[in-house]
């Protein structure tokens, strides 16, 4: 089970140090959203901020682009010190395969993202692309959303192509994840947990992220394969 805090809701006066705490909280991986107040109403940070946190640790870098025009940010966020980049599959059918080659072409993981009102098939065509296959699980653009249960279905069915096909993608969650959620969407299905305010506003940030990790594995290693919702069914 991997745990990414996101950088989003760290302090912004003190990247660096925050960093440095994440980096020794145990964490496995740094998420960083970058938006670029087009595709979603928000700007946050660029190429330049993680290049500048890139010699502070060697933890996984994981680019999340919500960008409406992501092909100008590849390289410099290459060159900044990202390990993968996450494009959105809002972005149209027609722009994602050039886009997901060009990450792998790169030496980059890819990652591909889907909006909470946004039909999970339509990231079924790109399933052998991809390294990280991200639900979000509030609507992006703003840290300390509450979750939304109606994602979860999209969990499983992420998890049903995955051993279906045979494919090697992590199934990734944002958005809202706290211990209980964490929980959820590891028995749905999910093996990555991206996690800001309920991580980083913990005076212990490696007793939250132990904690958030081994009641994730409990769930998911109990799960029987077969989870009730009581939410609201949701487009597939």
């Amino acid at each position: 089970m991997i745990i990414a805090p996101s950088l989003l809701a760290a302090n912004f006066g003190r990247f660096a140090k925050e960093t440095e705490r994440i980096s020794r909280s145990g964490a496995d991986w740094l998420h960083l959203d970058i938006m670029d107040g087009n595709f979603v109403p928000n700007i946050s940070f660029g190429p330049q901020v993680v290049k500048t946190l890139r010699p502070v640790t060697r933890i996984f870098f994981d680019v999340h682009l919500m960008c409406a025009k992501p092909e100008i940010l590849l390289a410099p966020f290459k060159e900044a010190g990202a390990n993968q980049l996450t494009i959105h599959v809002e972005l149209g059918e027609q722009a994602l395969t050039q886009l997901l080659w060009k990450v792998k072409s790169m030496g980059l993981k890819a990652g591909l993202a889907v909006n909470p009102p946004t039909s999970i098939s339509l990231v079924r065509p790109h399933l052998d692309q991809i390294d990280t296959l991200l639900v979000m699980t509030v609507n992006p653009g703003f840290g300390g959303q509450s979750f939304i249960y109606e994602t979860l279905p999209k969990i499983q069915q992420a998890a049903a192509w995955r051993r279906e096909g045979g494919f090697g993608y992590r199934i990734e969650v944002d958005g809202g994840v706290n211990n209980q959620t964490a929980a959820e969407c590891a028995r749905a299905g999910a093996d990555t947990l991206v996690s800001g305010t309920a991580l980083l506003g913990k005076r212990s940030l490696r007793a939250a992220v132990t904690k958030m990790r081994r009641l994730a594995e409990k769930a998911a290693a109990n799960n029987s394969g077969q989870m009730v919702l009581e939410a609201a069914p949701v487009t597939l």
